[in-house]
């Protein structure tokens, strides 16, 4: 089962800027990835995508970060995982992190919005904590419809703009980080997250605006899942 998991775009001009906010490159994606490796693993039950055999349905529990998602999923020996990142610095780190867990990933640099892919190659579409960075959402959109198979389904998993900055303060307390990484991760979600975020609102009408069918939406305190299906 071909699965993609995408992390961020880039524009199909150069006179586009690739992502919204900062480069993730060099110190700066090595510290997400140091911050991102406490998320918890992906819990027991199956990978996005898979039905929860007591419930029926998807179990969507990943943990995220460059190459954290696609090493989980590999682990499981049932999927051919393919990642895509517009940061160099990532698909480096995931690289080097597949190898330390001695699963078979290819992690390719490019841009979701023009994927290098075949029409038609995946069942799965994986896009975590990446979409509100996307400068091109509408033709990304259309992407993961061109390259899914028929009956294929896309997770978009990302923040929500209306939650509270109280949730979002518990959320990062949870996390256990140092102070400064505690005090950076709060300057970034207030500066720069949040502002980029969605609501399920938006959400709906950037899909109808794609060969999608209308989404459906799983909200929960910080964030949401949206469930597209080719």
């Amino acid at each position: 089962m071909p699965v993609a998991d995408l992390r961020t775009n880039h524009a199909p001009t150069k006179a586009t800027k690739p992502y919204k906010g900062i480069a993730m490159e060099g110190p700066i994606a090595k510290w997400y990835a140091r911050v991102r490796e406490r998320d918890q693993e992906l819990a027991n039950g199956g990978p996005p995508g898979e039905p929860n055999s007591s419930s029926g349905r998807a179990d969507t529990r990943s943990r995220p970060g460059p190459g954290y998602l696609a090493i989980e999923l590999a682990k499981l020996g049932k999927y051919q995982i393919i990642g895509l990142d517009i940061s160099k610095s990532f698909v480096e780190i995931a690289q080097g992190k597949a190898k330390e867990a001695g699963v078979a990933i290819e992690f390719r640099h490019g841009n979701a919005s023009d994927m290098p892919f075949d029409g038609g190659s995946f069942d799965l579409i994986i896009c975590r904590a990446a979409f509100k960075n996307f400068t091109e959402p509408i033709q990304a959109l259309d992407e993961m419809h061109r390259v899914l198979r028929p009956g294929g389904k896309a997770l978009i998993i990302d923040l929500r703009r209306d939650t509270s900055c109280e949730d979002i303060k518990t959320l990062i307390d949870s996390l256990d980080l140092s102070w400064i990484s505690t005090f950076i991760t709060k300057w970034t979600f207030k500066v720069f997250l949040l502002k980029n975020a969605y609501t399920s609102g938006e959400i709906r009408q950037l899909v109808s605006q794609t060969r999608f069918a209308p989404p459906e939406i799983r909200e929960d305190t910080v964030g949401m899942e949206i469930w597209l299906e080719k």
